[in-house]
């Protein structure tokens, strides 16, 4: 059975201004790339395995990331 959070972040979609949050994401986390952090409207899940992958989290995980910059961007 998935947890309340799990199912929240199934749907996950970017929000906000893109460009400031993969900078602000680039100075936290060296090892990603613009390559890495590149973003297609609708394409959040291929944006979120890169990132899985380079920081070496889960899913979960580089959500909350994402969530926790996007708040600190606006």
């Amino acid at each position: 059975m998935k947890t309340e959070q799990a199912k929240s972040n199934e749907g996950f979609k970017i929000t906000g201004n893109w460009a400031n949050q993969s900078k602000q994401l680039k100075s936290k986390f060296s090892q990603l790339t613009d390559s890495d952090l590149k973003f297609e409207s609708g394409k959040e899940n291929d944006l979120i395995q890169r990132m899985e992958k380079k920081l070496n989290k889960k899913r979960d995980e580089v959500i909350n990331i994402i969530k926790k910059n996007h708040s600190e961007t606006v």
